[in-house]
């Protein structure tokens, strides 16, 4: 990866990282609200559905934007409507407010994921892609963690409450729209349209360059759409896509049984500590699934880390105490695992030219379907007998994990022909232009 591939990753991957924080900021703070407005975990399960809804179904109109007017302005609408949002919670008097507030945030986090990873993969080649999106699946899981981080800094002090916390949260989106306006350079502004361009230029040296930017890319790149092995993908992920929400959402409640907090140290400040260390602890099962995300690992690294979540999230169910501490701590490392695979996969049966939306359709499923997560548990939480809360809840969730094992394998069993495959000296051979088109 080269210094201005590098650049352009870290940039991007801050506002990765900002859109996990607001997303994670709801889980942080949903027992707080819980109990200023006298509800249970179905209302507040319900909220924390609310706020994913927008986030997954607003993502294939943002893919689309995104590739009609480029990822740049998409980007800072996202950051500066969240910015807004923020203040609007901290402001907000009613729990209808909030909930309507909380709709309007997720519609503008939604326009995140398909404009950045369709920028990356498009400013990175196959060889490259791994590794930049490792770096922007690290920044995501630091994000996702810095949120109740965060709240655990704030709720140190007995007269911030969860309304202060949101209106910090205004600060950093203001920051970050402010270095993406003079600090990230597009050349893939309008779905690869430079790339016309410079084709349609005369010059020895721009045909050159073009000739080289199409050889450096390798079967993944090509105009052919796999879209049987893309719509599997696109299954195993909503399956996902339920099972993170939910895990995410009421993983703070989760942790406050654990039995280890200090007597000095309030609750809503040490249990939001915990999950920001088992959430750093997801951040290390990014960096190190990015690492080994080669092209020709990819097909069965993806079912086997589904097939890992299962036993762990069993664990979860059983685990009592301290033990909930490494039973979420080991779910989080293998469970993060999946992001850069899966988004490696998908810029493996999405041609470059249709990577925005192809990013945008599977981010509204796994975000979108995945956002009934929350709600679903919520219910669980509510109306499951006292003693068999977390036995429930936790082994349908090591189903769901299951299921999308078994839709991944189908998925490995179908794409085995699709990968490149190793010549005799142990190098990728890679079917020519020709033939990936036949």
């Amino acid at each position: 990866m080269n210094g201005a591939l590098f650049r352009l990753v870290i940039v991007v991957s801050f506002a990765h990282a900002l859109v996990h924080v607001y997303e994670l900021a709801l889980p942080s703070v949903e027992q707080l609200i819980g109990q200023e407005y006298d509800v249970g975990p179905d209302i507040t399960g319900t909220m924390g559905t609310i706020w994913r809804l927008p986030f997954g179904f607003g993502a294939l109109l943002a893919g689309w934007l995104a590739d009609r007017y480029g990822a740049k302005p998409l980007l800072i609408t996202y950051l500066l409507g969240c910015a807004f949002t923020s203040i609007l919670a901290w402001v907000s008097p009613t729990l209808s407010l909030e909930f309507v507030v909380m709709f309007a945030m997720g519609c503008f986090a939604s326009i995140y994921h398909p404009a950045g990873l369709a920028l990356i993969s498009r400013e990175s080649t196959p060889e490259t892609r791994g590794p930049a999106l490792g770096w922007h699946g690290i920044f995501g899981s630091i994000g996702i963690a810095c949120a109740p981080l965060l709240a655990s800094i704030v709720f140190i002090f007995p007269s911030m409450d969860w309304r202060d916390y949101y209106l910090l949260l205004a600060i950093p989106g203001l920051v970050v729209a402010f270095l993406l306006k003079w600090g990230l350079k597009e050349s893939h502004p309008r779905n690869g349209k430079n790339l016309v361009a410079e084709t349609a230029s005369t010059t020895p040296e721009k045909e050159e360059k073009v000739k080289t930017s199409s050889l450096s890319a390798s079967v993944d790149d090509s105009d052919h759409v796999r879209w049987t092995e893309y719509f599997l993908l696109v299954l195993a992920g909503t399956l996902f896509g339920f099972l993170y929400a939910a895990l995410m959402h009421f993983l703070p409640r989760y942790l406050s049984t654990t039995g280890l907090r200090p007597e000095e140290w309030s609750d809503r400040s040490f249990r939001n500590l915990l999950t920001a260390l088992v959430l750093f602890c997801g951040a290390l099962g990014q960096a190190w699934a990015g690492s080994i995300a080669k092209p020709d690992r990819l097909s069965w690294l993806f079912p086997a880390i589904l097939f890992a979540n299962v036993p762990c999230l069993l664990w979860m169910a059983f685990a009592d105490g301290p033990w909930r501490l490494a039973a979420t701590g080991v779910t989080a490392f293998v469970h993060f695992m999946n992001q850069p695979i899966y988004n490696s996969l998908i810029a493996r049966y999405i041609p470059n030219a249709r990577r925005s939306v192809g990013y945008g359709f599977s981010n509204m499923m796994c975000f979108g379907i995945g956002s009934l997560g929350p709600g679903t548990i919520g219910l669980l939480l509510a109306f499951s007998a006292t003693s068999y809360k977390d036995e429930w809840t936790y082994s349908l969730l090591a189903l769901v994990a299951l299921i999308g094992f078994i839709v991944s394998f189908i998925l490995w069993t179908r794409g085995r022909e699709g990968i490149p495959l190793k010549n005799h000296r142990g190098g990728p051979r890679q079917k020519s232009e020709l033939s990936v088109r036949k």
